[in-house]
C-alpha cells in the first residue's frame, strides 16, 4: 500500500503505469502472506468464542510498531500467539548439555528461526508486565507446515510450537481456572489496541 502511494507520488500522472508495472517488493509478499494466514487462524479462534473464551486479534504492543497476531483469554489464563505461514517441518534442536550450556533452537526445515521465539517471548514479557499474576503462554502456530503425522508439537525456550488443529485442542482444554475472562479482555483491549 504504501509502496503504491510512494510510486504515485513519484510518477504523478503516470503513477497508475507506475504501479502496475512495478514488481511487488519482497517484504511486501511476505507481509501479505503472513496477514492471510492470521485472518485464517484468527476465524478459526472465533468459532470457539463464548463467555469463557475470550479472542482479540492484531493489537498493537503500547510504545512499539510490533504487534500481537492474536490474545486468547480463557479461564486458564492468556495466550499470546503469533501466526507463521513457513514451509518446512518445526523442529526443536537441542546443542550443548554435560559440559557446555544447553541451547534450544528452532529450525524450520534447516533454517534456525530461533529468533521467532525470542519474539514471542518478548511479547509474552510485555503481556505479563500488564496483566501481573494472571498465567501467560506464548505460542508459535505454524500454518502450512510439514508437520508429521504423529505428534510433532513441542516447547522451545518456553515458547510452544503447534499447528492449527492442535491449539484449538490446547486452548479448549483451558476451560478450568479462575480468571474472569471479560474482565481481564476488557483491560487488555483496553492496553493493546487494534493496529
Amino acid at each position: 500500500m504504501k509502496d503504491e502511494e510512494k510510486l504515485r507520488q513519484t510518477w504523478g500522472r503516470f503513477g497508475g503505469l507506475a504501479v502496475a508495472l512495478a514488481k511487488e517488493r519482497p517484504h511486501t509478499k511476505a507481509w501479505d502472506r503472513g496477514a492471510t494466514g492470521e485472518e485464517r487462524l484468527g476465524s478459526r479462534l472465533d468459532a470457539l468464542a463464548s463467555a469463557d473464551f475470550a479472542v482479540l486479534h492484531d493489537r498493537r504492543i503500547p510504545a512499539s510498531k510490533a504487534n500481537i497476531d492474536h490474545i486468547v483469554i480463557t479461564r486458564g489464563g492468556i495466550w499470546v500467539i503469533d501466526v507463521k505461514r513457513y514451509k518446512g517441518r518445526p523442529e526443536l534442536k537441542i546443542e550443548g548439555g554435560i559440559f557446555r550450556p544447553r541451547v534450544e533452537k528452532l529450525l524450520i526445515g534447516r533454517r534456525d528461526c530461533t529468533k521467532l521465539v525470542e519474539g514471542v517471548r518478548w511479547q509474552v514479557d510485555v503481556m505479563c508486565g500488564f496483566v501481573g499474576d494472571v498465567p501467560v503462554a506464548g505460542v508459535l502456530c505454524f500454518i502450512e507446515a510439514d508437520w508429521p503425522l504423529i505428534d510433532g508439537a513441542f516447547s522451545v525456550r518456553g515458547v510452544q510450537a503447534l499447528w492449527p488443529n492442535r491449539l484449538a485442542e490446547v486452548l479448549a482444554a483451558q476451560a478450568v481456572g479462575n480468571v474472569d475472562v471479560e474482565a481481564v479482555r476488557h483491560a487488555v483491549a483496553s492496553r493493546f489496541r487494534p493496529a
